[in-house]
């Protein structure tokens, strides 16, 4: 478990899923992720991915919870997807949060993002690259502030995507 001054950073479990169903299927959550809300079956599987990341790669998504109210904010860490992130990205290893609407504006992301990346690079010390939808200027502004630098730009299905990356640094 990792802790920040307002969160607790665990590995997914079981109790979460009720909370992730709602949180991928809230418009607001997934306006610039792939083809919008999620059904509870796919929520499901996605839930399983993220699990599934922890045993077989010996990392993955933390669960994001608010120390004071015990709430569950959302996800973030880190993934293999096995998605294209083109030709300049190096790495198959992407970052990747999402986190409840109601905890959007508060600095949760950050401060969970940084949490997140400071174990992974003292944990495994590889590059890492953010896919992200050229109209999500938010998330785009959060890696930027974290150390991700812009290398390529491609369109996908649901439009046009910016690729960012950032070597681990060593401890």
């Amino acid at each position: 478990m990792i802790e920040s001054d307002r969160l607790l950073l665990r590995p997914p479990c079981k109790a979460d899923f009720a909370e992730i169903a709602e949180m991928f299927s809230d418009e607001i959550v997934v306006r610039h992720i792939g083809n919008g809300r999620l059904s509870r079956g796919d929520a499901w599987a996605r839930f399983l991915r993220d699990v599934g990341h922890w045993a077989i790669e010996g990392f993955g998504l933390f669960s994001v919870i608010e120390k004071a109210s015990g709430a569950y904010v959302g996800k973030i860490g880190y993934a293999t997807f096995e998605r294209d992130l083109g030709q300049k990205a190096h790495t198959r290893i992407e970052m990747s949060w999402t986190l409840r609407s109601q905890f959007h504006g508060k600095g949760f992301a950050i401060e969970g993002a940084r949490a997140a990346q400071q174990w992974f690079d003292s944990e495994h010390r590889k590059r890492a690259a953010c896919l992200i939808a050229a109209a999500n200027l938010s998330s785009i502004k959060l890696v930027t502030r974290l150390g991700y630098m812009e290398v390529d730009r491609m369109s996908r299905g649901n439009g046009a995507m910016v690729v960012l990356a950032r070597d681990a640094i060593a401890f």
